[in-house]
Order: structure tokens, then sequence, then C-alpha cells
């Protein structure tokens, strides 16, 4: 806990991205703001996203703008430091919610444009797991590359930041792709033990939770803010889908060994690195008392009613991208 008292105000607020956790996080800044004098909401979309034809990207266009959300043009990956610097400099406050897609060099690119344009509060995109207790050299790069934004971050005085740790985004738990839990099979596939704990929260839930951190008062200042949706083993997840869905479920584990003999025989595959990154099994948890929404008394989803509202309904959790 940072113990100094910052008089920072985030009232003009920039969000980097509007996919499955910035539309969260856009929807719920937006709804805290009409009680917050002054406080005002954008958004930095492509060019390209806010003329696509997609339906599904014009609804979500259509709804930050019934919202209220102005929709400022850049591009992430193609705007130089300098570039997006100065597009920084008009805002008190930057959210970086475009995630991994704009490649493993853009959460560094981003921080040194925050800090060069002098915002006084930065969210970087660290929605994920603990990566100072994982340390680095694993087998996930793009942990490594986080640690280097946090270690950037706290070499300055000049810009306030606060992290967000999330853990896993707890539908991707459920997504075959990534292939611990099969329901078609029945079985869950524990990453290095069934003993092995992760923690999960919902990309909603981080959305209004964001939003809370964002305009608590007195205001966070420099420091790593834990959220938890639910805290459970691998072996609890099956105990769970069991209970919920009244058939059994087969128990497997994928070792270390055999994720890391997987990840070197395809080494850039980002599933294989995610996959034998979780079974090492350090930073990947934490228990769910001491997090801010425990502390502020907040509800939020746990696995079980996941599993009863998305699965048990036949449904499977939409999940797209694996926040880290």
């Amino acid at each position: 806990m940072n113990d100094s008292v910052s008089t920072v105000k985030s009232r003009n607020i920039l969000v980097l991205g509007a996919g499955e956790l910035g539309m969260p996080v856009l929807r719920n800044l937006a709804r805290r703001a009409t009680n917050i004098d002054g406080a005002k909401i954008s958004v930095l979309l492509r060019q390209s996203a806010v003329e696509s034809g997609d339906p599904a990207k014009q609804r979500d266009i259509s709804e930050l703008r019934a919202a209220g959300i102005e929709i400022v043009l850049g591009d992430l990956v193609s705007d130089s430091i300098d570039e997006l610097a100065a597009l920084f400099s008009r805002y008190d406050t930057v959210i970086g919610c475009a995630g991994y897609a704009a490649g493993i060099n853009t959460p560094m690119k981003l921080a040194k444009a925050a800090l060069q344009s002098g915002i006084p509060r930065y969210f970087p995109w660290q929605f994920g797991v603990d990566f100072e207790a994982i340390g680095r050299g694993g087998p996930q790069d793009i942990f490594d590359a986080q640690l280097d934004v946090r270690k950037l971050l706290r070499s300055q005085d000049k810009t306030e930041w606060v992290i967000i740790s999330t853990g896993m985004f707890m539908s991707y738990l459920f997504e075959p792709e990534f292939g611990v839990v099969d329901l078609e099979n029945s079985e869950v596939r524990a990453l290095g033990s069934l003993d092995n704990a992760v923690t999960l929260t919902t990309p909603d839930d981080i959305g209004m939770l964001t939003a809370e951190i964002v305009f608590f008062e007195p205001t966070i200042q420099n420091e790593i803010v834990l959220l938890a949706g639910d805290t459970v083993t691998y072996g609890e997840v099956a105990d769970k889908l069991e209970a919920a869905l009244g058939r059994p479920f087969k128990r497997s584990v994928w070792t270390v060994p055999f994720l890391m003999d997987e990840l070197a025989s395809d080494p850039n595959n980002m599933m294989r690195k995610y996959r034998a990154a979780f079974a090492i099994g350090r930073g990947m948890s934490w228990p769910k008392a001491g997090t801010f929404n425990e502390r502020q008394s907040i509800p939020v989803t746990d696995v079980s009613t996941l599993i009863d509202t998305d699965l048990r309904a036949g449904q499977r959790g939409r999940g797209r991208a694996i926040s880290l």
C-alpha cells in the first residue's frame, strides 16, 4: 500500500482499445462519469475499426456514441512514440485496454509514450498475473516484457501509475482452444497439477472494478491492485463442473515436462507458452480475501456462477483473448 497522498484526479480519460476488455471498461467508466463533475471519457480507435462494415463493430461504435464517449482516431502500431505522446498529452489519465494483439513490444511503446506525454496518471495493460512472483526467463516471454514496463514506471516519479492484476479471463478457462476444460469429453486437464490454483475474473467484472479504482477516493497511486472473481484449483474446477452439470468429469494432468516438450517443438506457439507458464504454477493465483473487490464488498462472478449461467445453459464461455 502506498502511504503518500495523491492530488491527481481522473477527469479527462482516454481508453486505448474497445475490445473484449475495453468495452466493459468504457461502459463502466461512462456510467460512473455521469455522477462525477467534469468527467469525460474518450476511446482511441483505428480509423479502419470505426469505418468497418462488420455489424458487431458497428454495434459497439453505436453504443460508444450513445454513451457520450468521444472516439479519437489513432493507431497504436503505426503511430510513433512522439505521435502517441502528443495525443496522450491532451488527457489526465490513459488506460491501456489493447491487449497483446498489437504485438509484444507495444506495452513498452505505450509506456514510453505515456511518460513522454507527461500525463498525470497511467494504467498500463497489465490485467493479468503476478509477473514478479513468476520472475524472468519463463516460457512466456510476454511476462518479461511486462516486467520491463513495471521497471520503467517505477524508475520515475512524474506520472503516477496503477496496475490492476486480475488473473486469467474467467471465460478463457472454458475455451476449447485452451484445452483445460473439455466439455465434449467431460474432462479437466490440469496444468502442472490438480492442486495448482488459478485466479479468474470476468471481463465485465474487470471493467466494473477498473471504473471503481479509477475514481476511488483517496486516489490510488503507484500501486498494484489485486482483483479476483474466484481462485480455484483445477481439481476444484472439475468438482464444480460435476456438481452443476450432473455428470462425472475425468481428471488428468498435463505435466510441466510434457508442456515444455510441446513448446520446444513449436516455440512460437502462443497457446503453448501460456500452458507451460501456468503449469509452473508460480504467480498465477492469490487469495480472494484482501483483493480490492473483497475489501470494498463488491460482488463479482465466481466460477460456479459462470458455470450455471453459461455452461449449464449449453453455452461455452466466449473469451477471445487471454489477459495476462
